[in-house]
């Protein structure tokens, strides 16, 4: 995370580093781990990352819903339940398997497409003091259903575990959502669900083509065969008089090893899932957070930049000075550095704001003087003549200005965003490379026009 990004966001990003190393091997070796304690510290994380003064409040009203989001799981800690999705491609059973899991009616189930169109949860067992939730999700991979594939994933993604359901071997849509999937670092069970349309020998060897599918991302034991809507067993019945009767018995759903192996992994590492799932989302909010909070002083840094370098430009034009002694000409430039500090959350005092000035300057004057100091001055004064205004020739040394503090302050902006350091290259390259990337002809343009609107005034006459 970026150091710019304050205390607490880092104390935050700590915590989420530090929880995911610890919970790393904690599925796998469930008696190395201690859940209440990774409770404890997913609960840390959580409110350090909603509690963070250094968000801006823009930044926390775009991402309100992510904070909501932070509130939910902290009550859902607390009360220790377990969110388990269920998640798959359209009609593969997936509302049906959990409604045999859960014993009762509770998803609607239909022959048409989509038909769970939203995120549906029902309260299921309660397993070593843990509230269990089914979470019912709408299929992926529906033609015009992109919408429901992105909450089918963004359901997954905040879910304690993701019961991936398949009816038959995988579908290369289904192999990319697995290993979408299996980005999120959710653990995971595959369930082949309709097992009992295929024979002893086609069923173990479609489980056994699955296991290598899901290689790395599901355990063996965790691919289980299912069938939460069995086809209805034919009886024949022969009467007395030799006429035949055919039957249609229903069956029972077959869902007892699935059953019980959700139960054996809530029981033994449920808590130390949920807050794994914790960790996971902080982490996941804490560089969305950084991100936005990077954007939002960019965005400020350049309104600070430019206004400086229109405060300079028309001072110059107002006062034009030789244009050998415009970059010693700092008192607006150290103003503009101490204004980014205090933008990038890295106040600095006018002494470092001064050496800070005099490195970049000293970069920037090696440059021109070395490469294109003539090609500068001409660019500033191209078009001038002697039959044009004085106010004409102050303009473009006022643009003159302008470009030095645009370079002073995209320099100084970049030193403290990689905090207060120049990086391996040193002043001279990370000068250089924003001279390189800047439009230099541009910049003067639009400098030359700006000053000129100020210097003229509203009634636009020269």
């Amino acid at each position: 995370m970026p150091r710019t990004q304050g205390k607490a966001s880092m104390n935050a990003s700590r915590l989420w580093n530090t929880l995911r190393a610890r919970l790393g091997h904690a599925f796998a070796h469930p008696a190395r781990t201690t859940s209440d304690t990774h409770v404890a510290q997913a609960s840390e994380a959580l409110r350090a990352l909603l509690d963070d003064p250094s968000i801006p409040p823009g930044v926390r009203g775009e991402l309100s819903e992510d904070f909501a989001q932070i509130e939910s799981l902290l009550d859902k800690l607390d009360a220790g339940d377990l969110h388990i999705a269920v998640f798959g491609r359209v009609s593969v059973g997936k509302s049906a398997l959990g409604n045999a899991l859960l014993g009762r009616e509770a998803f609607a189930t239909g022959v048409l497409h989509g038909t769970t169109k939203s995120r549906n949860a029902e309260r299921w067992h309660e397993v070593a003091g843990q509230g269990l939730h089914l979470i019912d999700t709408p299929g992926i991979n529906e033609l015009s259903g992109e919408e429901r594939e992105r909450l089918a994933f963004d359901v997954a993604a905040i879910s304690d575990l993701v019961v991936f359901v398949v009816d038959g071997d995988m579908t290369q849509s289904e192999l990319d959502a697995l290993r979408t999937l299996g980005k999120t670092q959710r653990p995971m069970l595959l369930a082949l669900n309709k097992a009992d349309r295929y024979t002893a020998d086609e069923r173990e060897r479609l489980l056994a083509r699955l296991r290598e599918h899901a290689a790395g991302l599901v355990r063996a034991e965790d691919v289980i065969a299912c069938a939460a809507l069995p086809a209805e067993r034919i009886v024949v019945q022969v009467h007395a008089d030799g006429r035949e009767r055919e039957t249609r018995v229903a069956q029972t759903a077959d869902v007892a090893a699935l059953d019980a192996r959700i139960r054996d992994i809530a029981e033994r590492e449920g808590k130390t899932l949920a807050a794994l799932n914790a960790g996971l989302f902080a982490g996941d909010l804490s560089d969305r957070v950084a991100v936005r909070v990077a954007a939002a002083r960019r965005d400020l840094a350049q309104r600070v930049i430019r206004n400086y370098c229109l405060a300079k430009g028309i001072a110059v034009a107002l006062n034009p000075v030789p244009v050998a002694d415009l970059l010693a000409a700092a008192s607006l430039d150290v103003a503009l550095v101490l204004h980014l500090g205090k933008v990038y959350g890295m106040p600095l005092t006018r002494s470092e704001a001064g050496t800070l000035i005099a490195t970049i300057t000293g970069a920037l004057a090696a440059l021109m003087g070395a490469i294109w100091g003539v090609h500068l001055v001409s660019s500033a004064l191209k078009g001038v003549s002697a039959g044009l205004t004085t106010l004409v020739t102050a303009g473009a040394q006022g643009a003159l200005a302008w470009y030095a503090t645009e370079v002073v302050g995209r320099a100084a902006e970049k030193y403290l965003v990689q905090g207060k350091s120049w990086g391996e290259g040193g002043a001279k390259r990370a000068v250089a490379d924003i001279v390189a990337g800047l439009d230099r002809d541009s910049i003067l343009r639009e400098a030359r026009a700006a000053i000129l609107a100020r210097l003229r005034g509203p009634q636009g006459d020269a």
